[in-house]
């Protein structure tokens, strides 16, 4: 398995087919290879890092059949408070353009084996689950799914669901405008022994999901953030010190450590800005982090080795990276 993995390549040239509206803010973007050869295999709940332009990475899980070599599918949701990735995408590419992405990466897997799969979701976090229903349909696995959208308009791949909703799998929308909240802490409660339980939204639903499922088995409780579960450190009143260069930035309110390299002309990749996915990650030459990200361990934090720039900040005057 090392040997396979070791011949895919780190960064893939695709080209764009096909664009298509979902929802109201959401866009699905198809890309295939150049050339002959097929993507890399990819399981069940994967993402890809898609390169943008000025240095921004943005990762995005693949929706479609995990069967399928052929093509890659993503869906973007328009965020306006964002960095600009989602907004680029929904304005400036082109069918037929070519773009450059990672070979696929899992941290949310899916367990095939499970007695039933029990899926919370809320927005565009359906899109890891699309995949992993798309497996389980294959395979003749039970799944359940419950759908948390603001309204009606804003759902996407509702007809898709519907379509696979058969005796054995049973899709539940809830819809916040029309007073339909799922309550994510019955639903883990409630969920059978043995069954598997898969969370993807929003910070409120996923940490509901989590003190929900405190009492069952670890390895039954599934879950992947949208954002950390701390706010981004932006108080600033703190330095950085670039060690390669010498310079020493300060770090002012309102600031995250990321904003303030950015604005000083520091490349420095980044993709979800919110503490969840490692693209950001820098390390400590001196100095204590104030960890606010969900990517490094316990351990990892402990060593104070690196910083996620995009949300931590320091709970030192001094921060030296190794930029």
């Amino acid at each position: 398995m090392s040997n396979m993995s070791q011949q895919i390549p780190e960064r893939i040239d695709v080209r764009l087919t096909q664009i298509r509206f979902e929802a109201d803010d959401v866009a699905s973007y198809e890309f295939r290879p150049v050339g002959a050869t097929p993507l890399p295999a990819f399981e069940a709940g994967a993402h890809i890092d898609l390169f943008l332009p000025e240095s921004r990475v943005r990762s995005y899980s693949l929706l479609n059949d995990p069967h399928e070599r052929h093509r890659y599918v993503v869906a973007v949701q328009r965020e306006l408070a964002g960095r600009g990735g989602s907004a680029w995408l929904h304005s400036v590419p082109r069918v037929g353009e070519q773009f450059t992405i990672s070979a696929p990466k899992n941290d949310f897997p899916l367990d095939e084996h499970a007695r039933e799969s029990i899926f919370i979701c809320g927005g565009i976090g359906v899109t890891p689950v699309l995949s992993m229903i798309r497996r389980l349909e294959r395979i003749g696995a039970p799944w359940r799914l419950h759908y948390a959208v603001r309204e009606r308009s804003r759902a996407a791949y509702t007809a898709e669901l519907a379509q696979i909703d058969h005796t054995d799998a049973h899709v539940e929308m809830y819809f916040q405008n029309e007073g339909r909240r799922p309550d994510v802490g019955s639903i883990v409660t409630n969920a059978p022994a043995g069954a598997h339980l898969y969370c993807c939204g929003p910070r409120g639903m996923v940490d509901d999901f989590i003190a929900a499922g405190a009492a069952r088995p670890r390895e039954e409780v599934h879950f992947e953030r949208f954002a950390a579960a701390s706010e981004s450190a932006s108080e600033g009143g703190f330095d950085v010190v670039l060690k390669h260069d010498g310079r020493r930035i300060a770090v002012s309110s309102g600031k995250t450590i990321l904003d303030t390299l950015l604005d000083n002309g520091v490349e420095v990749q980044y993709a979800c800005s919110s503490g969840v996915c490692g693209t950001c990650r820098v390390g400590v030459i001196d100095g204590i982090p104030d960890h606010r990200d969900d990517f490094l361990s316990a351990e990892e934090k402990d060593r104070n080795c690196s910083v996620m720039v995009c949300c931590s900040g320091s709970l030192s005057k001094t921060l030296v990276l190794d930029l």
